[in-house]
C-alpha cells in the first residue's frame, strides 16, 4: 500500500468506512506482530498483543496527526504495549518462550528451524524488529525505517548485523564473538 492509499484508508477509516478499516488491519496485523513477537519472543503473547494494539488504534484513528505514518504510529503503540507486558510480568515473564512457529517461518525441516528460532533469540529486539520485518515480511529498509522510527542507515545497520551474528550462530552454534563486538 502506497502512501497516498495508506492516507485515504485511514482518513476513510477514521470516518467509519468498514472497508477501509479491514484494509489496514489487513496490510498492517502481520507487521504488528512481527513487532510483537520481536519484544515478547512468544506467539501467543505477540498475537495478542497485535489485535489488541489493531483494534486500539483503529478507535483512536482521530489521534494519528499523520495519516501517511500510521505505520509507525501503529508499530510505536505495538512495542509500548508488548513493553508494556513485558514490564507487568517482571520476573513472570515468559521471555525464553518461543519464537516463530512453523507458520512464521519458511518451510525447513524441523530441526533446521528450531535452529533459525535459536538464532533469532542471540539477537537484541531491534534487530529482532528488522529481521522480522525486512526478511520476512518483505519491508524496504526505507519502510522498516519508518515505522521503527529509525534511520535507513540503522535500519541496514541492524539488518547486517543481526545476519552476521545468526551466520555466525548457525555455523557453530554461537553468536558470541558476532555479539560481544558490537
Amino acid at each position: 500500500m502506497n502512501q497516498d492509499e495508506l492516507t485515504a484508508h485511514v482518513l476513510a477509516a477514521r470516518n467509519g468506512d468498514r472497508a477501509a478499516q479491514g484494509a489496514l488491519v489487513q496490510a498492517f496485523l502481520r507487521p504488528a506482530y512481527a513487532v510483537a513477537l520481536g519484544v515478547l519472543r512468544n506467539v501467543a503473547d505477540a498475537e495478542d498483543v497485535a489485535q489488541e494494539s489493531l483494534l486500539a488504534a483503529l478507535g483512536v484513528l482521530d489521534q494519528c496527526r499523520e495519516p501517511a505514518r500510521f505505520a509507525a504510529w501503529l508499530l510505536k503503540s505495538v512495542r509500548h504495549r508488548a513493553l508494556n507486558l513485558v514490564r507487568q510480568r517482571g520476573n513472570r515473564t515468559r521471555l525464553l518462550g518461543s519464537l516463530p512457529q512453523a507458520a512464521d517461518l519458511p518451510p525447513a525441516p524441523l530441526a533446521a528451524r528450531q535452529r533459525l528460532v535459536a538464532a533469532l533469540e542471540i539477537l537484541n529486539p531491534a534487530q529482532r524488529e528488522v529481521v522480522l520485518l525486512h526478511d520476512l515480511q518483505d519491508w524496504t529498509h526505507a519502510e522498516v525505517a519508518a515505522a521503527l522510527e529509525i534511520s535507513e542507515t540503522m535500519s541496514r545497520q541492524h539488518l547486517f548485523v543481526a545476519r552476521r551474528a545468526m551466520r555466525k550462530y548457525l555455523d557453530d552454534g554461537t553468536g558470541k564473538e558476532v555479539m560481544d563486538g558490537q
